[in-house]
């Protein structure tokens, strides 16, 4: 049914019964005259009030969260226990020819004395089956085989389960502490049959999955029988007893035992309390005594003798006859009450934030264990399915080690003067020579352009701080699209406004230029346009020198303070920021919309610049590596088709496998392919899932989050239009998983050949280093930062590596470059 996610309420100790206003019955239900108090006073102390059941339901609540907690599950007096079902009849399991999926029930298709020694029992069983299949033909394949055990297991996978004790009178030596399924399939090998058991369930188990078949939404079920049991499908998450943490799995209460602490001392009357001790286990399933068939006809039995003995019935018969233990049969006493009436209208009190059907099932053990099995074929295949679509995103150790060596293979001859144009990484010289030592200071400029937007700083570098001050400017469109002379005159005139509102215009101060566009830079300031990217096309800037570009626009404004000292882009200004704090972080990386990397290689190893003494920045340009086709046994078909719908196909392969631009599209990819292998929304038609970017990066990072419940996933989907259920919801956390996990792994991968082209580098047996990194994916994804971390201690053991998240390296990066260029250059 519909449920909440209300709380009960607070838990606190059952009040005795008392006169209180009582739970209404059906009009069917007879009412006892008031002019007999013996009757009467029976009555009322038999009667449970509203407010105490609503006690005992807190109880019972925190008793299951006991239950499902690893820490305090011992304290519980229910269980709790974890069948592995993870999922629901959809409908869609495939018919097969032949014997359909098989269900043996213990204890209803045979008939076995319970005393049994377990080799007997499991034969005998297995006997049974042969005799049972003997009437259909010979089989062509295996038989799946759904076995239903009633009796107390500890279950560790569906069809793996050790007996903890028997019950209902079975005492079958040398069988606890054993797993049952193996004993079965054994005894079935033996046989030499072509059956396998695959899943062991109980019958509460199988109700539930019977009901399924009727009503979709059915997700608890409970037996009210000799006995008394339930189950219900929780968040795996919330299952601490197991290590899967993510979709359902149905748990099955063993509810019995509720209350065999102390808990229902305030509620059981003397008349249970003598059916408890006439049992054989005393103390013991309380709450069963209370509710199973087994007892409720000895509850009455108890109350006629009393009230029988005190005159106030049968008087003038002989009531002797009520002494004798189970003369009165429970199904008297049902044909008089109608139980399931007053169960769903009690429950609809005690839960009225739930809409409830109660749906009676049929041969939930039989039927049940059938669709179990049928429900974990289609699992099985689904897997199968699931794994060999994902398969080729999943990386080996070998697979990025590989990798590593590509990038390091590629870095060597991005460096060498003659054999860059050959290298898919352009490793380009930036002319920084040096990192923040922490003794500069003064006033600078930081100009940040990088798209429509473009900011204007000035960051004041004191012994113990930096202050910054800052503002953004608009580029309009007929200037983006217009003459360079126009946006770099615009771009001086924003320049001098904010000096004029900081009333810095008669101060000549460094400026810092961040220029986020593809240059060829031939020195700290000075850096020729390769390309316009981000819609701008101003014309007369391509192959022009961009910092001259800016200082003719201040001549022709007249702006004769303009001091610009360096050109960077973002990479080498994350580092120098991250630098200013931690005086080891020589690595610059970004992972967001895009993905770049820098570091301070050796002089004497950087072939395109003349000089060997001491080091430089190097902005590898990391994106395009793989453009030349070293990379191609990592790209599988979704990326293939990624990269074909890009404005630029077969360029920055490495970029569209780690970024963020590109993950929400690997991830469609796969699920369209998913929903045609008909293992995703029951293979159903998604139109919605045909657009492109219609799954977005930031979907992967909501959807990944610890803790986030199915239902919040579900909610993401269905804003998608996508009709999923709570399985596809887990698959598709699967998927995303798979994908953001790789772009970790990859990054870690390129990561790995820096850190120990820098070790050798400097001929260390343990480099110590820090990663200044900067960009929404690493910043805002729940765990690709501790994915990259992780991998790159596995493939870089011998360096210690710390990553330091950057402040604004775009604008204080920049300021950083022109402090430490001045520091270099000296009064």
């Amino acid at each position: 049914g519909q449920r909440s996610n209300s709380v009960g309420s607070p838990v606190r100790p059952i009040p005795a019964s008392r006169p209180a206003r009582g739970i209404p019955c059906p009009s069917s239900c007879p009412k006892v005259q008031p002019h007999c108090p013996q009757v009467q006073k029976a009555l009322r102390a038999l009667t449970v009030p509203l407010e105490t059941l609503q006690v005992l339901k807190g109880h019972m609540m925190q008793d299951m969260r006991k239950g499902l907690s690893r820490q305090m599950h011992a304290q519980a007096t229910m269980q709790m226990l974890p069948t592995f079902i993870c999922s629901m009849p959809d409908g869609t399991g495939k018919q097969g020819s032949g014997l359909p999926p098989t269900a043996w029930v213990l204890g209803k298709a045979c008939s076995l004395s319970p005393l049994a020694m377990p080799l007997q029992l499991f034969s005998f069983i297995a006997k049974c089956l042969r005799q049972f299949l003997a009437g259909f033909s010979s089989p062509q394949r295996r038989f799946p085989l759904g076995f239903v055990f009633p009796f107390s297991c500890k279950q560790t996978q569906l069809d793996k389960a050790e007996l903890t004790s028997w019950s209902k009178g079975f005492k079958c030596t040398g069988v606890e502490g054993k797993d049952v399924v193996q004993l079965l399939q054994s005894a079935i090998n033996k046989e030499e049959l072509y059956v396998d058991v695959v899943a062991l369930m109980n019958d509460t188990v199988g109700t539930m999955m019977t009901s399924s078949v009727e009503d979709k939404a059915c997700e608890v079920a409970i037996i009210i029988d000799a006995g008394t049991n339930s189950c219900f499908m929780a968040e795996a998450q919330q299952v601490e007893m197991v290590e899967e943490s993510s979709g359902r799995m149905c748990v099955n209460t063993e509810w019995g035992c509720f209350g065999d602490d102390t808990t229902l001392s305030g509620i059981m009357t003397t008349y249970d309390q003598r059916v408890d001790k006439e049992s054989s286990n005393p103390g013991k399933k309380r709450f069963e005594k209370l509710v199973g068939s087994l007892y409720l006809g000895e509850i009455v039995r108890h109350v006629l003798v009393a009230l029988a003995a005190e005159k106030a019935v049968f008087t003038g018969s002989n009531a002797g006859i009520l002494r004798n233990k189970d003369v009165l049969k429970t199904h008297q006493v049902l044909e008089i009450i109608k139980f399931g009436e007053i169960l769903e209208s009690v429950t609809g009190l005690l839960a009225p934030e739930c809409t409830i059907t109660l749906l009676p099932s049929v041969d939930g053990t039989g039927r049940g264990a059938a669709i179990v099995t049928a429900v974990a074929l289609r699992l099985a295949d689904q897997r199968r399915e699931v794994d060999q679509l994902l398969s080729p995103l999943r990386l080996s150790r070998s697979d990025l080690q590989r990798v590593q060596a590509l990038m390091r293979q590629e870095m060597d001859l991005g460096l060498g003067k003659e054999t860059n144009a050959r290298s898919s990484v352009r490793m380009l010289p930036t002319y920084v020579r040096a990192t923040p030592d922490g003794t500069e200071r003064g006033e600078f400029l930081a100009l940040d352009l990088g798209g429509t937007n473009f900011r204007v700083l000035v960051v004041r570098v004191a012994e113990d701080s930096i202050r910054m001050a800052s503002e953004i400017y608009v580029i309009p469109t007929s200037i983006i699209q217009g003459t360079g002379v126009e946006l770099f005159n615009h771009i001086v005139e924003c320049i001098m406004d904010f000096q004029l509102k900081q009333d810095l215009m008669e101060q000549i101060l460094p400026l810092g230029f961040t220029f986020s566009f593809p240059c060829q830079q031939l020195g700290l300031d000075k850096a020729v346009l390769l390309s316009w990217t981000k819609g701008f096309n101003a014309s007369g800037c391509v192959g022009q020198d961009v910092v001259q570009l800016l200082r003719d626009a201040a001549l022709r404004k007249q702006h004769f303070t303009l001091k610009v000292v360096a050109v960077v882009n973002d990479t080498v200004g994350t580092m120098m920021s991250c630098g200013y704090d931690d005086p080891k972080c020589e690595i610059g990386l970004i992972v967001g919309t895009g993905t770049n990397a820098c570091y301070m290689e050796e002089m004497r190893n950087v072939g395109t610049v003349e000089g060997n003494e001491g080091r430089m920045c190097i902005n590898m340009e990391w994106g395009a590596f793989g453009d030349n086709g070293c990379l191609d046994h990592i790209f599988t078909n979704f990326d293939q088709m990624v990269d074909e719908k890009t404005i630029n196909p077969g360029k920055q392969r490495f970029e569209k496998l780690i970024s963020g631009m590109y993950l929400g599209e690997i991830v469609r990819y796969i699920l369209l392919a998913m929903v045609e292998k008909r293992v995703l929304f029951r293979g159903k038609p998604c139109p919605k899932l045909q657009t492109k970017d219609i799954f977005q990066t930031k979907f992967l990072s909501t959807i990944e989050i610890d803790g986030l419940a199915l239902k919040k996933v579900l909610a993401i989907l269905r804003d998608l239009d996508l009709h999923a259920s709570f399985e596809d919801s887990v698959l598709v956390r699967e998927v995303c998983q798979t994908v953001s996990l790789r772009a970790a792994q990859l990054c870690a991968a390129g990561m790995a050949a820096v850190v120990e082209k820098m070790r050798e580098n400097r001929g260390l047996d343990q480099l110590i280093v820090t990663v200044g990194v900067d960009g929404t994916l690493y910043k805002m994804h729940p765990h690709f930062s501790q994915n990259l971390q992780q991998t790159l201690q596995v493939l870089a053991p011998k360096c210690s590596v710390t990553f330091l998240q950057s402040e604004d390296g775009s604008g204080k990066g920049a300021a950083l470059v022109a402090a430490v260029a001045c520091r270099k250059a000296g009064p």
